[in-house]
Parts: C-alpha cells; sequence; structure tokens
C-alpha cells in the first residue's frame, strides 16, 4: 500500500468544556440533555444535520420495544403526534429534540465529523474534529462516546468485538422508506418477522422470500402519523461493516436498488397498498451492529431472560424481544425470537458495561456498550439506549464533581439522582 505523509500543523483549540458528547442520536441526546441540566458545560457534536439519528433522518416508524420513565418517557409524551404515542413524526421529533437541547443549554454543534481523539497517557482529553470551519480540537474533562460504532473509543484504543463469536457476522444494514397512496381502511400491517397474512396467491411472506431479491424478502409494514403514507422496512444488505466506508456505500446502493421492486411488490399483492407510492427515503443506512467495547461486565442474553436487577443498575425498566435480524438473509436470526419471546418484565443495566477497560475519562453510550451478540439485538434499540445516555449524564457530571473515576463513584448515589429524574426500579 502506498502512503501520503501528512504535514505536521497546529490544530486551534476552539473550546473547552465540561462534558464532550460526540454523536447525536438517542443515546447522545439523552447525554447531552442530561448533564446540562445537571449543570455541567456540555457540547453535542453531530456529523448529520439534524439531532435524533434513526429516529429523524433515518425515518424509524415508531419507538420500538419497551422502555418505561426517564427522559425518553418526557420526549415520548412531548413529541405525541397521533393516539399511540409510540408513532414517529420525524419532522416533529428533529426540532423538539433540537428544542429541548437548546433549552437545557447545550452548545449544539452539526455538521461536525469526529476524526481523532486527543489522549494524555490513559485518558481522553478531547477530541480533533472536521468541518467547514476546518480542522478544530476540542477539550473535556469527560468524553460520552455516542457514536453507535464507538468510533472515539476505537480511535483511543479500547479493545472491542464485533458481531458473532464464530465468524463476526454482524445484522443486515437497511433504509427505511415510506409510501403513499396507502388505503388506510384496508391497509394491512406487519410489525415481526412472524406476522403474515394467507393471500390467494400464497403466504405473503413465502411470496417475499420468493419475488424480492436476495437478501431482502421479509414484509414489514409500519403506520405512521400521517393520513395514506406507510414506513417500510424492508430493505436488507448482508455481510457488511458500519466501519467500513466501501461497504457503507455497497450496501447504499443494494439497498435503494431494492426500493422500487419492493413497492411493486406491495402493491401487487398486499391489501390497501394497490396504489401506493415512494415519497421518502432515509438520509443516511441504517446500521444495526459494530463494536461492542470490552467493559468490566458484559451483559448477556440469559441477564435479559431472566430479568436480572444489578446492584449497580443504572438504566432501569428495559423490555424487548431478541431482535436478531438474520446475518445471511431475510427475516429473523435462528437465536432471534420476537412473538416467542416470553419475558414480560423488564431489566436492567449495571454501570460496568459503560466503562471501557485501559481508557480513562470515557464512557461508552448506546449500542456499542459492552454485551454479547444477541444480548445486543435487544438493548440496542433507541428507547432503552436513550435512557442509557441518560445515565451517563449523570455518570459523566458526578466524574467531574467529585474528581472520582466512574467506578469509584458511590452508586447509591448515581441511582439516587436517576430517581429524581423519573428512572426507578
Amino acid at each position: 500500500m502506498k502512503y501520503y505523509q501528512e504535514p505536521s500543523r497546529q490544530i486551534p483549540v476552539v473550546m473547552e468544556t465540561d462534558v464532550l458528547v460526540v454523536g447525536g442520536g438517542p443515546s447522545g441526546f439523552g447525554a447531552a440533555l442530561t448533564a446540562a441540566r445537571m449543570g455541567k458545560k456540555t457540547l453535542l457534536i453531530e456529523q448529520t444535520s439534524a439531532i435524533g439519528g434513526v429516529a429523524t433522518i433515518g425515518i424509524m416508524s415508531h419507538w420500538t420495544g419497551y422502555q418505561e420513565g426517564g427522559c425518553f418517557a418526557e420526549l415520548r409524551e412531548r413529541a405525541r403526534d397521533c393516539e399511540c404515542a409510540q408513532v414517529i413524526n420525524p419532522e416533529k421529533l428533529k426540532m423538539l429534540m433540537l428544542e429541548m437541547l437548546y433549552e437545557a443549554g447545550v452548545a449544539v454543534q452539526l455538521y461536525t465529523t469526529f476524526c481523532d481523539v486527543i489522549m494524555e497517557e490513559n485518558q481522553v482529553v478531547g477530541v480533533v474534529t472536521e468541518s467547514k470551519s476546518g480542522r478544530e480540537a476540542i477539550r473535556c474533562k469527560m468524553l460520552i462516546d455516542s457514536t453507535g460504532d464507538g468510533d472515539v473509543a476505537a480511535k483511543a484504543g479500547a479493545p472491542f468485538d464485533k458481531g458473532r463469536a464464530n465468524d463476526g457476522g454482524m445484522q443486515p444494514m437497511t433504509i427505511m422508506f415510506k409510501v403513499a397512496g396507502v388505503d388506510m381502511d384496508r391497509a394491512m400491517f406487519f410489525w415481526g418477522f412472524e406476522d403474515t397474512v394467507a393471500l390467494p396467491e400464497g403466504d405473503l411472506q413465502t411470496l417475499g422470500r420468493q419475488e424480492l431479491p436476495h437478501p431482502a424478502g421479509h414484509v414489514l409494514l409500519y403506520p405512521s402519523s400521517l393520513p395514506g403514507i406507510v414506513t417500510v422496512n424492508m430493505t436488507n444488505s448482508i455481510d457488511v461493516d458500519g466501519t467500513d466506508v466501501r461497504d457503507m456505500n455497497r450496501a447504499e446502493y443494494e439497498c435503494r436498488k431494492q426500493i422500487n421492486i419492493i413497492t411493486e411488490f406491495l402493491g401487487k399483492h398486499v391489501p390497501g397498498y394497490e396504489a401506493c407510492y415512494l415519497v421518502d427515503s432515509s438520509s443516511f443506512i441504517g446500521v444495526r451492529e459494530t463494536r461492542r467495547f470490552h467493559a468490566y461486565y458484559e451483559l448477556n442474553e440469559n441477564d435479559i431472560s431472566e430479568a436480572r436487577t444489578f446492584d449497580d443498575w443504572v438504566v432501569t425498566k428495559s423490555r424487548f424481544n431478541f431482535d436478531l435480524h438474520n446475518v445471511i438473509g431475510a427475516g429473523l436470526d435462528a437465536n432471534g425470537a420476537q412473538i416467542k419471546f416470553v419475558q414480560k418484565k423488564p431489566y436492567t443495566i449495571p454501570i460496568r458495561c459503560f466503562v471501557p477497560r485501559k481508557i480513562e475519562n470515557l464512557l461508552l453510550n448506546g449500542r456499542n456498550i459492552s454485551g454479547t451478540h444477541k444480548a445486543h439485538s435487544n438493548y440496542r434499540i433507541m428507547p432503552i439506549v436513550m435512557n442509557m445516555g441518560q445515565a451517563m449524564g449523570v455518570v459523566a457530571s458526578l466524574c467531574i464533581d467529585h474528581d472520582k473515576k466512574p467506578l469509584e463513584l458511590n452508586i447509591k448515589e448515581i441511582q439516587t439522582i436517576l430517581n429524581k429524574q423519573n428512572v426507578e426500579l
């Protein structure tokens, strides 16, 4: 491989802050909102044009799973746009999430890409960014990695795993899109891979496998908050790595090629969709799984199935199924469980899952925390990671207040503060 030697240069330090949150998706939103509400000078940087990630520019249809309390419950109620509070109006949410951050006093910087981490021995003390304003440095006392992929933690040298233990296979990527012209009085919706209907021409999910181009093939259709518009979760790209830009480009092209074919399939087979047509698609591809970092505890599927309550909990009342998309094709992975998932009790997540090994002044946040491949398919959803962010906002603030490392803090103090923020067992 050939190399280009980049000349050294001085990079201006444009800001010094208490808490720096990198990534403005649901987890980063929760973290920045909470740190600022606790009186910390807080900066949130985000590479796209909006806060919310998959919930907004990813045009996600609804808040998946079950998460009670905390900043998620607050946002859901303020964002309610129809009778069902779980349904998302992405355009309304874009403004609301930004407004809540500004109300709390968060400095928000969009259109800003994280490039590198600034280290002093094993401590993270800031980042280097790139934007229209050039290459800049930002220093901080605590950093919360809310990038999903754990870009900051990886640059800092924190150890991680990707995908399944046996082969590294990761869940597929998807571009969400919306169709209009749907007869809502007759429209059918399919919330899970095991949902189907018997049509004169055959079982709908079977028809999807037969007629849609591999690796697409399942039918997932959700109502939106707008009349005649349905959100479609049916594009699929496998054998791709969300930390590889070439893989992401390949997945983008593959999924976009599937959109018109899927739209025609819906018009041909699904009642109520005979006149449907494409009106919108996500501005970026949805990545479900990449890095999971080594921390001081790895959340596993048994913790979730047994609804375990940890003594050092920081996230509570989380509940979902094992939404493990098929690594090699359409539908549900053999290790996944949706309608067959029987656990109805919520589980907790301990602070030890958020503290990366070997690196200080850094907190993991969102789907990059420490967990197994299967457990990750449960805790990666937006409502759960938003309340993860809330917990990390509290932890980062207390680290600054007490000049202590996260695992040196009094867990009862953390939990008492979270209780006052509507996070309870």
